[in-house]
């Protein structure tokens, strides 16, 4: 008789070949994988229900964890749709652009339109919600390749979004109009139809977003058909620079320049503190040995790992012995602190640097590649890690415990950290460097580990190299920490943010 592991190994197997073959992590019905099995995973852990008679894996401990459900919403969205209305449904034009702009944030209540929909809310995981309306489909639709999400064309989408979208969503909006490849694509949709009036608020768009050829183009077409355009800026505010950006840039990459040139105004319009009297180099370094106890402690702590100020003066004075079970029991807290300690070493050299006469900005962003690399090199000794496993960033989506932000697609890292790097290079304001420095860091989550060590690293080196003093995010500071990247990363509001890095 099979033991009670073995009928579970059975059930995982079963689940684990549905996935394989229908390049689907969604269950329908219990009789999908067999009544049996589907019981016996939920009962276990490795099910958890989305809605009735709909189904996504999770892990023993996780359910009811937003990473679960934000890791498979998309998915979910998707399967059920298909399910209901076959190819007869798609987004909005609102959310199409969305998520052509890279948006990070699942929405909290979806729209999906379709002519066999039945005007009917449903409700998801986490006050998530989701509504079919009925409505008319669009000419043409894109079906992208990630999710197999069904959406507006962009240019379409652009044209028929509501006019409050540019002032309630600007950066996605801008990010959008920054996509569009010329005049023509708007005006294929616009110019049959005679949209006068929608096709004089993407001239406003455009303009404002300084495509004024695109603008012109569009409004010399119209007008030589005979329809009366007038222009209207539908924006709230001006753009900002976005030098440095073309039309083959990455949607991710234009939008954290908008969202850059978004939150630095909100910093700078805060009170905060201002630079003390210049210390000479010797002086800054010293401070830092002096805080670096104290900061690997809460550092690592906030990361969740137990380390105490024992264990990390062992490893700075080299008596730590990764061989030595007796003494360092739990060798995972162990590596850690003697990774800290190590990246730390790499951090002073990189801020002696700064603090010799060079751009700060270009030396973060040459260097916390090996700060990252010393902070798991002991894992790599201890053979729990491959070398390559540390070559580059991460070829895999990750996801934030409890939050509703997830991270960029790893497509997308390289285009996203080039942008920040020339942004950090370019930004004259130290408090706006290590505050955003930091945020687009974890907002990008470019590894699979050690994003929130490494983007306290660079808030640190921006600021001590600007006559500031070293910032120790304490383990008791971590809830509100934590609430204030949120709602940056959410609502795009980095204020409270500031405010804690500069208290």
């Amino acid at each position: 008789m099979a033991s009670i592991q073995e009928k579970l190994a059975d059930s995982l197997s079963v689940l684990k070949k549905y996935q394989d073959e229908n390049n689907s992590d969604i269950i329908q019905g219990m009789k999908t994988l067999g009544e049996t099995h589907t019981k016996r995973l939920i009962d276990n852990g490795y099910l958890e229900q989305v809605i009735k008679g709909w189904y996504m894996p999770t892990m023993p401990g996780m359910e009811g964890d937003t990473t679960v459900w934000y890791a498979s919403y998309w998915k979910f969205i998707v399967a059920y749709s298909n399910n209901r209305f076959g190819d007869n449904w798609c987004l909005t034009p609102e959310e199409s652009l969305d998520f052509y702009a890279g948006e990070t944030v699942a929405p909290t209540q979806l729209i999906i339109r379709s002519s066999k929909a039945s005007n009917n809310i449903v409700s998801l995981k986490h006050g998530d919600s989701m509504l079919d309306i009925t409505a008319t489909m669009p000419a043409h639709i894109v079906v992208e390749q990630r999710y197999g999400l069904r959406l507006y064309p962009l240019a379409e989408a652009l044209v028929f979004c509501t006019p409050t979208y540019f002032s309630r969503n600007s950066v996605n909006a801008r990010t959008c109009l920054s996509l569009v490849g010329g005049a023509d694509e708007i005006l294929k949709v616009v110019a049959d139809e005679g949209n006068s009036s929608r096709a004089s608020r993407l001239v406003g768009a455009f303009r404002n977003i300084g495509r004024t050829d695109v603008a012109e183009t569009i409004l010399q077409f119209m007008t030589r058909l005979g329809h009366e355009l007038r222009p209207e800026d539908p924006f709230e505010d001006t753009t900002p620079s976005l030098s440095g950006t073309s039309r083959n840039t990455s949607p991710h990459a234009i939008r954290i320049r908008l969202m850059w040139q978004k939150m630095r105004k909100q910093i700078l319009d805060l009170p905060l503190i201002a630079p003390t009297q210049s210390q000479t180099t010797e002086a800054i370094l010293s401070n830092m040995d002096d805080n670096y106890i104290r900061d690997s402690y809460h550092s690592l702590s906030i990361e969740g790992y137990r380390v105490t100020e024992g264990l990390i003066e062992r490893v700075r004075s080299g008596e730590w012995n990764p061989e030595d079970d007796k003494i360092d029991a739990d060798r995972k807290n162990a590596l850690a602190a003697r990774g800290y300690y190590q990246a730390f070493q790499q951090v002073k050299e990189s801020v002696k640097a700064i603090l010799q006469g060079a751009n700060a900005g270009n030396i973060v962003s040459r260097d916390f590649d090996k700060w990252h690399f010393e902070m798991f090199q002991p894992c790599i000794t201890a053979g729990i890690i491959k070398p390559s496993d540390l070559v580059g960033y991460r070829s895999h989506q990750v996801y934030i415990q409890g939050s509703k932000h997830t991270p960029l697609p790893p497509e997308a890292l390289r285009d996203a950290m080039s942008a920040l790097a020339e942004l950090m290079e370019s930004e004259e304001d130290a408090i706006v460097r290590a505050v955003l420095g930091h945020f687009f860091f974890v907002y990008i989550h470019p590894y699979m580990d050690g994003n929130g060590r490494t983007a306290r690293f660079i808030m640190n080196a921006m600021l001590v190299t600007s006559g500031h003093p070293w910032r120790i995010i304490t383990v008791e500071e971590r809830q509100s920490y934590m609430a204030a990247l949120e709602k940056a990363s959410i609502h795009g509001d980095i204020t409270d943010f500031a405010q804690i890095i500069c208290s």
